[in-house]
């Protein structure tokens, strides 16, 4: 399996930090967060890896080369204009094949074992939820058995962490559009499975959670 972390984004929400540092080279725990991941993927044996990037690109593409120093083979989508979540992985998609692939945000950190992960049969998605933290309290999806529903009900909160069939991007033309648009269709037609995590997971969106993920890592703990 291929896997691509998502790391174009702007980090709008971490300026002054990303004015001239890119979110996925910013430090908590003494590493780069993108490292972290990098790290993650070679350890669950997934060394195939896709990684798009547009704001001050030149600067992460040129910290992890071809990632031969972290045990994994990357190659680079570059965005002339960030196309947000859907439209930087449609626009992947030569680089990423025909079979199902990993999808990682890359500003979340999590100790989830991305070994593990697989998709159904039957099933075109499978999402990674994790209980809602208090910038999400009223959570992204709900989940009905093992199928991510749109129905009311109580939510999860989406990781980040996806297993997608290529299919469902083709359709769609290499523009600028949310991960949602492509879901949403596939969820109303019980297409998209989902499981609960419960170790440790954080959405790092904010100056002041990454300070606090970097208090906890550098003292050992990571509680969200």
């Amino acid at each position: 399996m291929k896997a691509m972390i998502l790391a174009a984004g702007l980090g709008k929400r971490l300026r002054p930090l990303t004015a001239t540092t890119p979110k996925p080279l910013l430090s908590v725990g003494g590493k780069p967060l993108l490292q972290y991941h990098l790290e993650a993927l070679a350890v669950a044996g997934i060394t195939d890896i896709v990684i798009n990037t547009s704001w001050l690109a030149e600067q992460i593409e040129d910290y992890f080369g071809d990632g031969g120093d972290f045990g994994v083979s990357i190659s680079w989508s570059r965005e002339m204009e960030p196309l947000e979540t859907g439209g930087g992985i449609a626009n992947a998609l030569p680089m990423l094949g025909n079979e199902p692939f990993l999808i990682i945000n890359g500003d979340v950190w999590t100790d989830f074992p991305l070994g593990s992960l697989s998709l159904d049969s039957g099933a075109d998605a499978h999402l990674v939820m994790v209980e809602n933290p208090h910038h999400n309290p009223l959570g992204d999806f709900a989940l009905a058995d093992q199928f991510v529903s749109l129905e009311p009900g109580p939510k999860y909160t989406f990781s980040g962490i996806s297993v997608f069939k290529s299919h469902l991007f083709k359709g769609f033309k290499n523009s600028c559009f949310a991960l949602r648009d492509v879901l949403r269709p596939a969820i109303s037609s019980g297409r998209v499975t989902g499981a609960v995590y419960g170790g440790q997971w954080w959405d790092i969106g904010t100056v002041e959670r990454l300070r606090h993920l970097d208090q906890q890592l550098k003292s050992g703990e990571s509680n969200r």
